[in-house]
């Protein structure tokens, strides 16, 4: 029963991720509506640049989420942090429905990618701090079925809905998710945090279906406890040394809150790039989230629908996709079970490699075209599929694995800002790199970086698999050594 309750918050926390599948899909099937000269939709069909932005804005406002995410749920907790940042879903597709301006439309766009930036962040913290080590791989593989899934809906609603009704599914999704993320019981790391202990045993005792008296409960407690008072102490041993007289202990009184929340930043960051097991999970998932995004999973699905074109001319673009979503959906389904029954480091190796074999299939296929296009097309399938059940998830398992309590938030905030980043940059990139090396060079390119991928799994990635925080950071530090 309380694993129960721990699959009910993952999926509650992320909801979210299916609202930002929704969402990004949504310009592909509702563009051409926009831009058409006889559109009834605006009041002004939509220009060059304003149909870009239509996809482009949503990574930015999801920049925007990354950054405020951390303050968020600092300041009003897992439960209701994640309820705020749920919102913008909602007012985005509020908006949109209400609107006939494209500026209007694009402002609503930028807002709901604060929702898909800020649930990258919080659904992975929120997740590790309530489960179980036997099943937190599995639950922490949530959010990327739950996206995926979001995905596949969405190609499935502009198949067979018209615009309006697509609107209106998507904002009682983005309702749903609100409401759900309602139901969930407030994480027991922040509670401890806050110093409200009796609310923290029985917060456990829910998660854990036993009495607020029982040992289990009591135990968990404990170490929980122990987890995160060598960190608090760290905060209170670096603002002592900063206190140069009398005179400043003074004004730290006077600005008690200011001078907490300062310090508390200051001492994260220390404890993120000095502790050696923080430094070297930082670096291993810095790393693996890298290389995940130059195997060019977003440029080959740039690439994929003119080869579906080709393979396939007789079938119609809205199937395609609907298989094509399917087919990530199900690898991600995939990594959500076996996570925990084969661990973190086979399915990262084993994607990796496979994922590399595709692509120099790939390339070798459209550079000499010795087979039919189908075949081609058919393999893009199975690189999505590879890609999902190890390369394209484990990452996020590890992001919500590898860090200790106090530089949770700091880290997941910085790395999921990275990972924006460079999904900019690589589908910029990706033009130039057809245009000098050929689309057959590209895959050669991103096979290159699968390669890289799996001997960062072999050689830097400890297993995690069933461990606790504490085992975790050990196995970072023994990997070192």
């Amino acid at each position: 029963m309380g694993k129960l309750q721990q699959f009910h918050t993952a999926i509650s926390c992320s909801f979210p991720s299916l609202l930002t599948g929704l969402l990004y899909v949504w310009p592909s099937y509702t563009l051409g509506l926009y831009t058409a000269s006889d559109t009834v939709l605006l009041t002004a069909p939509m220009a060059d640049l304003e149909s870009s932005l239509l996809g482009s804005l949503p990574p930015l406002g999801a920049m925007f989420g990354t950054v405020i995410v951390g303050w968020v749920i600092s300041r009003f907790g897992r439960q209701k942090g994640s309820t705020l940042l749920a919102l913008p879903f909602v007012l985005s597709w509020v908006m949109i429905d209400l609107s006939s301006s494209s500026i209007s439309i694009l402002v609503a766009r930028f807002i709901g990618g604060i929702g898909c930036g800020s649930v990258l962040v919080y659904s992975p913290i929120f997740i590790s701090e309530v489960a179980e080590e036997s099943i937190r791989g599995t639950l922490t593989s949530v959010p990327i079925a739950m996206y995926c899934l979001g995905v596949q809906l969405s190609y499935i609603l502009g198949w067979v809905l018209t615009y309006r009704y697509i609107l209106w599914v998507n904002l009682a999704c983005s309702i749903l998710a609100v409401a759900l993320i309602m139901t969930v019981t407030e994480s027991p790391v922040y509670l401890l945090r806050q110093n409200r202990e009796e609310e923290a045993r029985l917060a456990i005792s829910h998660y854990r279906s036993e009495s607020s008296t029982s040992k289990v409960v009591l135990e968990e407690l404990s170490r929980l406890k122990q987890q995160i008072t060598p960190a608090v102490e760290l905060i209170e041993m670096d603002s002592d040394d900063n206190i140069q007289s009398e005179e400043a202990e003074k004004e730290k009184l006077n600005m008690e809150n200011h001078t907490k929340a300062v310090k508390a930043r200051m001492s994260s960051f220390k404890l993120l790039f000095t502790s050696p097991s923080s430094r070297r999970g930082f670096m291993i998932v810095s790393l693996a989230l890298s290389l995940q995004v130059m195997i060019g999973m977003v440029a080959v699905q740039v690439y994929a629908k003119q080869i579906f074109s080709q393979a396939a001319p007789s079938l119609s673009s809205h199937l395609c996709s609907v298989v094509f979503a399917l087919v990530i959906f199900f690898g991600s389904v995939v990594s959500l079970v076996a996570a925990d029954r084969f661990g973190r480091k086979f399915l990262l190796i084993s994607s990796s490699i496979s994922v590399a074999l595709c692509l120099v299939a790939m390339g070798v296929f459209l550079q000499t075209s010795i087979v039919s296009p189908w075949v081609t097309a058919l393999l893009i399938l199975v690189y999505c599929f590879f890609f999902m059940y190890g390369a394209g998830s484990v990452p996020y398992v590890l992001v919500a694995e590898c860090f200790v309590p106090e530089v949770q938030s700091l880290a997941s905030i910085l790395l999921m800002e990275w990972v924006w980043l460079l999904n900019f940059f690589i589908i910029g990139v990706f033009p130039f790199m057809i245009k000098y090396f050929g689309i057959h060079g590209s895959f050669y390119v991103f096979a290159f970086f699968a390669i890289l991928n799996s001997l960062v799994g072999l050689f830097l990635l400890p297993e995690t698999k069933g461990l606790t925080n504490e085992q975790i950071q050990e196995a970072l530090l023994r990997r070192k050594k």
